[in-house]
């Protein structure tokens, strides 16, 4: 298994141009909401089902997901661990809040197809395809590479 240093080494190579990293320190964030938003609106009943009345209710897809997502981040790094999951409570409250004011998927949708638009375009100016393109568990390595570069 690969450590974080040599996942952060190669995702760096294809996001060396500032203008494609300045649109990552926006659009990853903004991906990472709108996914956590998108799997919010996945109806939790049979999570409810699941889990007996002696755990607590576990009200949305998203939570148990981010679960094991946490799980990954901490192979690669405690303290890593520990960031996302500020940012992943940040998202489940921000989502939970945007729901009761709009509908929860338009919104996350729409986010999600500028968001990746963003990154595109990004990668356009970089001249280098999206790093996820050869493996996609650089889909959760690029919110860490974003979290790590902002929290330094």
């Amino acid at each position: 298994m690969k450590t974080l240093q040599q996942w952060f080494d190669e995702y760096a190579v294809s996001h060396q141009n500032e203008t494609n990293i300045s649109i990552h320190y926006i659009c990853v964030p903004a991906i990472y909401l709108s996914i956590v938003g998108l799997i919010m609106t996945i109806p939790a009943g049979i999570l409810n089902k699941i889990f007996t009345s002696h755990l607590p209710v576990i009200e949305n897809w998203a939570s148990v997901i981010l679960i094991f997502v946490l799980l990954f981040y901490a192979s690669l790094s405690i303290g890593l661990a520990v960031k996302m999951f500020f940012f992943s409570f940040f998202c489940l409250a921000f989502n939970s809040l945007i729901s009761d004011y709009l509908p929860l998927l338009p919104f996350s949708i729409v986010i999600f197809v500028i968001a990746w638009i963003g990154q595109f375009y990004g990668h356009k100016v970089e001249g280098k395809k999206p790093s996820f393109l050869k493996d996609l568990q650089f889909l959760l390595i690029g919110p860490a590479w974003v979290f790590e570069k902002l929290t330094k």
